[in-house]
């Protein structure tokens, strides 16, 4: 009778399970399902038979970057920002070299090091998630982003900021040894800040910067957390297989912490603290302007006046500042950035046959009212979707198969959209010219010399391009096929880098060609001789 009673004590791998998934059915619902497998019997005889599992192989951390690669390789994605770039590359650079160093040797763990990690400030829609998303992928480590006002003091209601730890274990694919080496970006920490007149105990603010002191140190943090009852339940799964439970933990010496924010009302705390000693009748009193952007001055001081407890402060050494945005960035950012918004929109349209060109004048109108709302980069993509979504639905299921974002579709798009349905003449030439604005621009990248159709010299051709049934790019090769060499006679003679093509040069290029290169000698000769005559 004992032993039947004992038996029953230990309940069977099912009954466990099913009594799980009772308990999930009974809180969730049956919006949430839960499955648990377990080990079949050829696995455990397998098990039993290898008493030593063979050996994994150990991580290889190689890292060999200069800061001046990592800024170049920053400088494809993201426009401006220098001196935030060239810092966050130091601070990188000399984070991974000492963990590489360590790796290598692990006596220098005993050396006294300072954990490289990052305060940004900056405005919203700078580039700051996107500066740090690029480093983590460069390097090749595991990064997680989280904002900070998910978080509240472990043991209330909230995340616990050791749930970031356990996110970049799972973006390491479960590789625990690759996770201690990755990269945590903390958003909006400015939000967590505690107000120096609070009363009673602040769980999300203080309590959470307390956890995150901890995490920055130097700490172990369990894979499973006690309130998650999946971890647990997959705990007792395997005592019951193993008669043990395999404590997974990671270290997080090694994990570099870059925290960020808008940090509103820390510039007039910084102001206040420069002009403190401006005071009497001789006192000059800096003003805004002549600080410039005072983040540029910010101290550890400043910080703890804002509301940040000394400890974290003082484990957060590198400060970088971003700057704002102009609407030029904006343009510069959607021209020539490798990460620019128009690249997911030409996917888009592709997907259905569509080719759809963005001339300039439509990149600096999108990049003109992104600027306007004054939240930066991510403004751009709110522009592109409210400007482009009724082309989205509209062009698919229509005869359209390229069409071009001018200014005048940034302005008016419904307008645009239903002229190009109905007036397909329009659509073409409006294409045309834009293949043509294209040409010139691939000229000058290929031959360093700018060329320039005129109004009427650029309606000639897109006109020869529709009777022919060719593209503005063919004819433009046949008629220019001289030009290269040409010109650059002509510049070596005179310096001249600017052609503005004429009707002329498309009816007749050759005899166009041979006037100005003779005509370039002619002025050579004449400057030639004022230059012997003005020394003699």
């Amino acid at each position: 009778m004992s032993n039947q009673r004992l038996n029953k004590k230990i309940p069977t791998i099912e009954e466990i399970q099913k009594e799980f998934e009772d308990f999930v059915k009974r809180k969730y619902g049956g919006t949430v399902n839960f499955t648990m497998s377990q080990a079949t019997p050829e696995t455990t005889a397998a098990d039993d038979t290898n008493t030593t599992a063979p050996e994994e192989e150990a991580f290889d951390l190689k890292f060999d970057l200069k800061p001046k690669e990592v800024k170049q390789y920053l400088d494809r994605y993201v426009i401006k920002q220098d001196d935030a770039k060239k810092a966050l590359a130091i601070a990188v650079c000399d984070h991974y070299n000492h963990v590489r160093e360590v790796h290598e040797n692990p006596k220098v763990a005993d050396t006294d090091y300072s954990k490289q990690n990052v305060v940004m400030l900056g405005p919203t829609g700078v580039g700051k998630t996107y500066l740090i998303r690029h480093i983590a992928k460069l390097i090749g480590v595991p990064f997680v982003k989280a904002d900070a006002t998910r978080f509240s003091e472990t043991g209330y209601v909230g995340a616990n900021v050791d749930d970031m730890i356990r996110d970049l274990v799972t973006q390491a694919d479960d590789d625990i040894e690759l996770a201690q080496y990755g990269i945590i970006y903390l958003d909006e920490v400015d939000k967590i800040a505690t107000p120096p007149n609070i009363i009673g105990r602040d769980v999300s603010g203080r309590g959470v910067q307390i956890g995150l002191l901890k995490l920055m140190e130097e700490t172990e943090v369990d894979l499973r957390a006690g309130y998650d009852a999946a971890s647990q339940m997959q705990a007792m799964m395997e005592f019951q297989q193993k008669g043990v439970v395999e404590k997974r933990i990671i270290n997080t010496r090694h994990i570099l912490f870059i925290i960020s924010g808008a940090f509103n009302g820390l510039k007039e705390i910084i102001n206040k603290r420069m002009n403190q000693g401006n005071i009497g009748f001789n006192a000059t009193v800096k003003s805004q302007t002549e600080l410039g952007d005072c983040f540029q001055f910010v101290t550890p001081q400043d910080f703890i006046e804002f509301g940040f407890e000394p400890e974290l402060i003082g484990r957060l050494p590198v400060h970088v500042v971003c700057q704002n945005l102009s609407a030029d960035d904006l343009y510069y950012i959607l021209k020539h950035s490798e990460g620019s918004i128009i690249r997911q929109y030409e996917r888009a349209f592709r997907a259905y046959g569509i080719e759809v060109l963005f001339s300039d004048k439509g990149l600096h109108r999108i990049a003109e009212q992104a600027y306007s709302q004054e939240t930066g980069a991510r403004a751009l993509m709110t522009v592109c979707e409210k400007t482009l979504r009724e082309y989205k639905f509209e062009l698919p299921s229509s005869s359209i198969r390229e069409f071009v974002v001018t200014d005048e579709v940034i302005e008016n798009p419904a307008g645009e959209l239903q002229r190009i349905l109905e007036d397909t003449d329009y659509n073409c030439q409006v294409v045309m010219r834009e293949r043509v604005r294209r040409y010139e621009e691939d000229f000058q990248r290929e031959h360093q010399m700018q060329i320039q159709f005129d109004y009427e010299a650029t309606e000639l051709l897109c006109q020869k391009a529709i009777d022919q049934g060719r593209s503005p790019k063919e004819i433009c090769d046949e008629l220019l096929q001289s030009y290269q060499h040409g010109l650059n006679l002509i510049k070596q003679n005179t310096g001249q880098s600017v052609f503005t093509f004429t009707e002329a040069v498309v009816d007749e290029p050759d005899v166009m060609l041979e006037r100005w290169i003779r005509d370039s000698y002619t002025a050579k000769s004449k400057e030639e001789r004022k230059t012997s005559e003005e020394n003699l």
